[in-house]
């Protein structure tokens, strides 16, 4: 009996690493609420492309100080990255210098491409995004998150909207 111990150790061992794996469902990544519906958006020119840049670049990691996809992203570096790529307007990596260079428009102005700003950290412009029509914008909001669509009438941004500004016309 003791001589068969280690035979039927192995046997049992072996039948175990013969099964077939157990398989794990992979669940998608969910997707914010606001960012459903998209296909409707509509842009011309520059605004197309800055649209067609902006939704790109949905889900990429946020990074504070980010200004490149690969690395992440933060909302400034976001803006002055699609900016520069869609439209080839050269900005900071400051949302209230970026601000500063915008023209103020009203809310019934915003066109896609528009800038939109908000005060999140007692601070005038400390945060942005880029409208993209519908009601929405799409931001990088803060460390361990991603580049998402929002909606302006969303409670928290409706309470912190500074305004909406342009670098166009």
């Amino acid at each position: 009996m003791t001589r068969r111990w280690p035979a039927l150790l192995l046997l049992v061992l072996l039948a175990g690493c013969a099964s077939a794996p157990s398989k794990t469902a992979v669940k998608p990544k969910p997707r914010p609420p606001a960012a459903a519906n998209l296909s409707a958006l509509k842009a011309d020119g520059v605004s197309r492309e800055i649209l067609l840049y902006t939704l790109s670049l949905l889900d990429i990691d946020y990074q504070f100080g980010g200004s490149n996809p690969e690395a992440g992203l933060d909302c400034s570096g976001m803006v002055a990255y699609i900016y520069q790529h869609a439209a080839g307007i050269r900005l900071p990596h400051n949302a209230a210098q970026i601000a500063a260079l915008a023209r103020p428009i009203g809310n019934h102005q915003l066109q896609v491409g528009d800038l939109v700003f908000f005060n999140t950290m007692n601070r005038p412009f400390s945060h942005m995004g880029l409208y993209i029509g519908d009601g929405k914008f799409v931001h990088a909001p803060r460390s361990n998150s991603v580049i998402r669509v929002d909606r302006l009438d969303n409670r928290y941004f409706a309470t912190r909207f500074e305004g909406a500004r342009t670098l166009f016309g």
